[in-house]
């Protein structure tokens, strides 16, 4: 599931809790969301929370800590390195202790074996020896951070997402800092305190103090805790970002925060206004279908089904994932291929669905509205041709000459559909080697 959807759930799943701040304010309990209150599309919008302008991605942690400083965090001191003889010129440069840390772009790097301590520049050389090239999570190694190591005595989270069912971005912060969020919410929930941000008004700081003292931050470091949580708003908003965290966020022994670890990930739709931000996409971290989807403009997430999905409109598509599941099939993608239906982008679409193996039908639904279906259905056809297609397909064409559309997808010995329901149907049962 990815990350974002995580934190979504989580916000609906935390018990409501009120502060000593929240009474004095008469704010009365921050407004919860059950996940009773949900549509009953939820269960199909998870698997595609990131398909239509939430697409996300995502930063490495010196990249994202990079982003904190320009916003006034504190981080530390720390140097990207490629080779272990680099890692050890950073921790000369550094002096004293240093933490080598893995940049790959997945959780679990300290279990790992990914992030190492080291007291030394020799020994930092042999740590990034050690990481360099590692496999995590099917994702190898190439760089590691060298930051100096910092005295830590308290470890906070402190995370900015958006709560789609509020409307609003909302702020958390737990005194279980340094482990996942995730695993807080489902074994400690009442050790997270959220508030919703208004859009016009920003971050203000009474919200900033409701945080710290919902995690028991002793009174001396709050108002360094308030310009930090709103120096990561500005820094989410700013960047137009789907979620941006400090984890750990923590008080050294001098009594200092610093920001040790974070992660930001932006949302894709918004990347044409951020080419600078564009360009530090990891293409490692990315599997060829979701290179090739980005190429041709294609909204594209991989699923687990067996029957794969293309259609134009986000909202259409979703709709149509509903719809075989309706009828006992699961989609094996996410697939929007945006207005038209221009052969060349057909093509592209049916070789990602095609690529997959575990696709054993192909329901294509397209509205057709200024494109005419009869078009559609050449592209089609002509997509069809340049592929070698081995999986049934359903076709369902509604809109302008959908009549002949038809009749030309008829005529090529594909099955057609009148309604949505129709061609869910037959995709399930040719799934299943039947014929509806």
């Amino acid at each position: 599931m990815p990350r974002v959807t995580h934190f979504l759930f989580i916000l609906r799943q935390l018990r409501p809790s009120v502060s000593p701040v929240w009474r004095a304010q008469g704010l009365g309990k921050p407004r919860q969301v059950n996940g009773g209150d949900c549509p009953a599309k939820w269960h199909a919008v998870q698997s595609v929370a990131t398909a239509k302008g939430g697409l996300t991605l995502n930063l490495h942690e010196y990249q994202s800590k990079r982003i904190f400083a320009n916003f006034g965090i504190p981080i530390p001191d720390g140097v990207v390195a490629a080779t272990p003889a680099e890692a050890r010129d950073a921790a000369t440069r550094l002096g004293g202790a240093v933490v080598v840390k893995s940049q790959v772009l997945v959780g679990g790097r300290g279990k790992a074996g990914g992030i190492k301590l080291a007291k030394t520049p020799d020994d930092a050389e042999e740590a990034a020896a050690a990481i360099l090239g590692m496999s995590i999570k099917g994702l190898t190694v190439k760089k590691v951070l060298v930051d100096q190591a910092a005295d830590i005595k308290t470890e906070i989270y402190l995370g900015a997402v958006l709560d789609r069912a509020r409307g609003r971005v909302v702020l958390m912060a737990s005194s279980e800092g340094g482990i996942d969020i995730e695993q807080v919410a489902a074994e400690t929930p009442d050790k997270i305190i959220t508030v919703p941000v208004h859009p016009f008004l920003g971050l203000r700081d009474h919200q900033a103090r409701i945080l710290a003292e919902g995690i028991d931050l002793p009174k001396e470091h709050t108002r360094r805790f308030t310009a930090i949580a709103k120096s990561l708003y500005n820094a989410y908003v700013s960047s137009d970002a789907s979620l941006a965290e400090i984890n750990p966020l923590v008080i050294t022994g001098s009594g200092d925060l610093l920001a040790v670890d974070g992660k930001i990930s932006l949302d894709d739709s918004a990347l044409f206004r951020h080419p600078d931000l564009a360009e530090l996409r990891d293409p490692d971290a990315e599997d060829a279908s979701e290179q090739e989807a980005r190429r041709f403009g294609l909204s594209y997430i991989q699923l687990d089904g067996e029957i794969g999905c293309m259609v134009n409109g986000a909202g259409l598509a979703m709709a149509t994932m509903d719809i075989v599941k309706l009828y006992g099939g699961s989609p094996a993608n996410f697939l929007d291929i945006g207005g038209g239906a221009q052969a060349d982008k057909v093509a592209a679409a049916l070789r990602l669905i095609l690529a997959d193996t575990r696709v054993k039908a192909v329901l294509i639904n397209i509205f057709g509205g200024i494109t005419r279906c009869d078009e559609v259905a050449r592209g089609i056809l002509d997509a069809i041709a340049t592929l070698d297609v081995n999986v049934p397909f359903v076709v369902r064409l509604v809109g302008t000459n959908e009549e002949e559309g038809r009749q030309i997808l008829s005529e090529a010995n594909l099955a057609t559909a009148s309604s949505l329901a129709d061609a869910a149907r037959k995709a399930v049962a040719a799934a299943e080697g039947e014929t509806a």
